[in-house]
């Protein structure tokens, strides 16, 4: 590991935000290559002129943390505010669970291992926590270490009967991971999306095993901010798996409408149902309307609604819209009214995916064997986050996206070692002297 020199990144890039930082460093956990990346979060101006611009926020350094203690990373630069970080994951082999030889939960790195009842040698699931004292992004935290979670081999058991294909998970080990933070903040997917639409378009349509959500306190950024807790459970793909390629192609017609309305007493909730029925049904007179989650926010400064559209073919899209100010009459009637138009400039376009889900799948695209293609619509080009997560992909493993979105996979193998492919060797000098290159010119 010590020889091969850490890939500079320059966190301005593109969208320069904490997207970069996130898909970097969940690519090297995962593949152990080394990082050196430096003006961190540099688009992002301060909230206020006596504050420095970018760096390292709080629920960006809780995911790299936790990421160094997963993969035992060598790390600089891994403080709050730092503009600048190296992050050095070790390669395989320091990941065998370390067993109380009393008791029956025993920790190795940020896991903690839960036996069965009398069963001291078989562990029935591994558990581990991420704590936030400030609402941050939930969400987003989980966005940088789900990868890391399915597809690294420390998750999971040796299975002689592995086919080889990542449908099989009878040789891993269940995972619960439960992070504070915010559920709802503003800039950020809320825990709503990332249930409705975004974990059931990875289950059904990548191939990626169940994901269960429970909320156990909701977070939020307005109102009083206040800190949340959410439970994820998984089963990882089992060793020497392979995510196949995936095609989200034919949408289908729209034949239902999920309606989520958090409002703070009945009156606004009532009135912001009412007003987005009858919008619903002014468009699509037919679909069926249902209203998965309505609760009261006990706070007149929080106000949130996501309407997701399913179709016929079994995609999801969805817009959403938090409100961060006391709700009004006329506040409600704006809420309804730009989510359900954003929702249909959406669905105009023909696409399988909404804006927002585009740059989350192409982590999969990128770890995925074959062609893989995302239809996004007609006329609806790549976004920046998008363009900025394929930069980092081509940066860290040589892969390229044609026009239409389409990416050759890598075929990550679950819990092979990266590095000794000797493309990636190439790709990363390759990397290296281009970002010479592009700063000298």
């Amino acid at each position: 590991m010590q020889h091969i020199k850490p890939i500079p990144l320059d966190g301005r890039t593109l969208e320069g935000g904490g997207q970069l930082l996130r898909l970097a460093i969940s690519l090297s956990a995962l593949t152990y290559l080394p990082l050196s990346i430096f003006s961190i979060r540099a688009n992002r101006a301060a909230r206020k002129a006596s504050a420095p611009v970018g760096g390292l926020k709080a629920a960006h350094l809780a995911a790299v943390e936790w990421l160094a203690g997963a993969t035992r990373a060598e790390t600089e630069g891994m403080v709050k505010g730092s503009q600048r970080l190296e992050f050095r994951p070790l390669r395989r082999g320091d990941f065998v669970a370390e067993k109380k030889k009393k008791g029956k939960e025993g920790k190795s790195g940020v896991w903690r291992d839960v036996y069965g009842d009398g069963e001291r040698e078989r562990v029935v699931r591994r558990e581990t926590e991420i704590l936030l004292d400030s609402p941050g992004s939930i969400c987003l935290i989980l966005q940088a270490i789900l990868p890391y979670l399915l597809f690294h081999s420390s998750n999971t058991t040796a299975d002689s009967s592995s086919t080889g294909t990542a449908a099989n998970t009878t040789s891993t080990i269940p995972l619960r991971i439960t992070i504070n933070g915010g559920t709802n903040v503003s800039k950020s997917p809320s825990i709503e999306y990332i249930d409705q639409v975004l974990i059931p378009l990875l289950v059904s349509k990548v191939g990626v095993p169940p994901i269960t959500t429970r909320i156990i306190k909701r977070g939020w950024s307005s109102g009083r901010a206040d800190v949340g807790a959410v439970q994820f459970d998984l089963t990882p793909f089992p060793s020497s798996s392979k995510l196949p390629e995936f095609h989200f192609t034919e949408r289908g017609e729209v034949t239902k409408m999920h309606v989520t309305i958090l409002a703070s007493d009945s009156t606004a909730r009532n009135t912001l149902r009412k007003k987005v029925i009858e919008r619903l049904l002014n468009r699509y007179p037919e679909v069926e309307i249902v209203f998965p989650v309505e609760e009261d926010t006990k706070n007149g400064a929080r106000l949130y609604l996501l309407v997701v559209a399913e179709t016929s073919n079994g995609y999801r899209l969805g817009r959403d819209c938090l409100c961060e100010r006391k709700s009004s009459a006329s506040m409600l009637e704006t809420v309804a009214h730009t989510v359900t138009r954003d929702l249909e400039t959406e669905l105009q376009r023909g696409g399988c995916v909404d804006e927002y889900m585009q740059d989350q799948l192409v982590v999969f695209q990128a770890l995925a064997q074959g062609r893989s293609v995302v239809d996004s619509g007609k006329d609806m080009h790549a976004t920046l986050h998008t363009k900025t997560a394929r930069w980092v992909v081509e940066q860290l493993l040589g892969l390229g996206f044609d026009e239409g979105g389409i990416c050759s996979g890598c075929g990550f193998e679950v819990g092979e070692d990266f590095l000794d492919r000797e493309k990636v060797e190439r790709a990363v000098e390759e990397s290296v002297e281009e970002l010479k290159r592009l700063e000298i010119g």
